[in-house]
């Protein structure tokens, strides 16, 4: 009954996860540094975006298990399907909210903060859980195990490598930066500081949550 209470909140989270993805996709003011690379290949690719975010995770999962070898457990493959579950949810989402257009810039803006509330709310929820980490963070949480530094320095350093790589695919694919803007700033250096405000705003209700799932 636990675990299935964790697996309701992980995946809540991963839900809202999603939808601030595709608000921010939507706000075209580039999506935050993880999905970047994600967003930019499903253009080129021409695959919807949910789908290549399986395909990237999947990926991801491959890079734990070459990095960690013996070291990588088992259980950890269940990010498999939760790489599934989170791009059924985009896919969801993109359906769902396909009516909205923003065309003037702070509308624009103002879509790109609520996807960063948002994002910040299930990136919260699916940590609360405390099942596997996401691909992403799984690969993080690999090069700390072999390099043994600090967590927020490798964070700093995966996440510009996304970036980098997402910008530099867009410049040759499309000539221009499509998906990394100022969005993508915002959101790496709001998210982190949004979630701990939104821990000692919902002191409470996170309480409930961490009671419900133990």
């Amino acid at each position: 009954m636990k675990i299935t209470r964790r697996i309701l909140v992980y995946c809540l989270g991963l839900l809202l996860l999603a939808i601030g993805v595709t608000f921010s996709i939507k706000s075209n003011l580039g999506v935050s540094p993880v999905n970047s690379l994600p967003y930019v290949l499903s253009l080129i690719v021409g695959i919807e975006i949910g789908k290549m975010s399986i395909i990237v995770n999947i990926f991801l999962i491959l890079v734990q298990v070459i990095l960690l070898r013996k070291k990588f457990k088992l259980r950890n493959l269940t990010q498999i399907l939760f790489s599934f579950a989170f791009g059924f949810f985009l896919t969801f989402s993109n359906w769902v909210f396909r009516f909205i257009t923003v065309q003037n810039y702070f509308m624009r803006l103002g879509l790109l903060s609520i996807s960063i509330g948002i994002i910040a709310m299930g990136v919260m929820l699916y940590l609360k859980a405390e099942l596997v980490p996401m691909p992403a963070e799984g690969c993080m949480i690999a090069i700390r195990v072999l390099l043994d530094k600090e967590f927020y320095k490798i964070k700093m350093a995966v996440d510009s490598s996304f970036v980098l790589l997402a910008s530099i695919l867009s410049l040759i694919a499309f000539h221009e930066l499509i998906g990394v803007r100022e969005g993508t700033i915002l959101a790496a250096i709001f998210i982190g500081k949004i979630i701990g405000i939104f821990e000692k705003r919902f002191g409470k209700q996170l309480k409930a949550v961490e009671d419900f799932i133990r």
